[in-house]
């Protein structure tokens, strides 16, 4: 294989998308037809008319493969089944809402075959959200990029081109609690960005909100620090010095001869204070050990109900 001479891989994970599948599929193929490609859609458990479009999609064209889990598993499984089980000698990922247009993937190629192992798409403006959502996204990649080790770029999402070798040490990687984003740039390899205007969604609602990004951004932080067990002990030594302060007060006011003031709104207040600092303490500490349970299972990503035009 020469970065002349090519298979592109394009990776679609699809939870509840009968509304934009096929002019998804229709930009995709239109963007791809200069192109040795394979577009893996992978249907996330929809029960709605997701499924069966696409199928009736790669019948027409065998260039399209379709991946059926038997349940939703979320999108980071999604997208994990399609990487696994794609042949191209690069692979993009890319939602199917057509926020991200496919139309910028030639120009991802490009930068490919110029030497770039993995291009990432880095959003410059963000049409059609609000502005809390823009600034809860804004404090999300600050809180992660102080608490992390890793370099996670922000404003990106899972809109990027990866190198085949780079694919094959993704799959390498076999922890439930994904967050592609930063398991990429984990990886290392020679990484650059590509900027863009994210678009409004072409039709359908989100399929992240608020609950659910609340959850992704929990597991985006839990899941590349430990910052915050380490913030935990360290809560923990300046609540014990506050004590200790307060053990030093009541003695020298009572060898001083000071009356100490009298009531249960101090003594409520510090008890209650010291009882969220325990309480938030073991959920830190819960949270990671839930990540342990789950690994310690061993249980598939996902599991595949049916595929259509797959070799595998």
């Amino acid at each position: 294989m020469t970065k002349d001479k090519f298979k592109v891989s394009v990776v679609v994970p699809m939870y509840y998308e009968e509304e934009v599948a096929e002019e998804c599929d229709r930009r995709l193929n239109a963007t791809l037809k200069e192109y040795d490609y394979e577009i893996i859609y992978v249907n996330d458990g929809s029960r709605d008319g997701t499924l069966p479009i696409l199928k009736g999609i790669a019948e027409k064209n065998k260039n399209v493969r379709v991946i059926s889990f038997s349940r939703n598993f979320g999108h980071q499984a999604a997208v994990t089944a399609g990487v696994q089980n794609s042949e191209g000698d690069c692979v993009v990922i890319i939602d199917a809402d057509l926020q991200d247009p496919p139309e910028l993937i030639p120009d991802m190629i490009k930068l490919w075959q110029e030497g770039n192992d993995v291009v990432y798409a880095k959003r410059k403006k963000r049409k059609g959200e609000s502005a809390f959502k823009l600034l809860t996204a804004k404090l999300f990649y600050k809180v992660l990029d102080g608490l992390t080790e890793t370099k996670i770029p922000r404003d990106t999402g899972d809109f990027r081109l990866i190198d085949r070798k780079v694919a094959d040490a993704f799959n390498q990687m076999t922890e439930h609690s994904r967050f592609i984003r930063g398991m990429v740039p984990w990886l290392g390899f020679k990484q650059v960005p590509i900027e863009y205007i994210r678009d409004e969604r072409y039709a359908g609602e989100t399929k992240y909100p608020l609950r659910k990004m609340i959850r992704f951004a929990l597991n985006g932080i839990l899941s590349f620090s430990i910052k915050p067990l380490q913030l935990v002990t360290k809560l923990g030594i300046l609540t014990l010095l506050f004590s200790f302060a307060i053990i030093i007060y009541v003695l020298i006011s009572k060898f001083t001869g000071n009356a100490l003031m009298q009531g249960w709104a101090s003594i409520m207040i510090l008890v209650t204070m010291l009882s969220g600092v325990q309480l938030i303490a073991l959920g830190v500490v819960g949270e990671y050990i839930a990540r342990i349970y789950e690994e310690s299972k061993q249980r598939p990503i996902y599991i595949i109900d049916e595929t259509v035009n797959m070799d595998k």
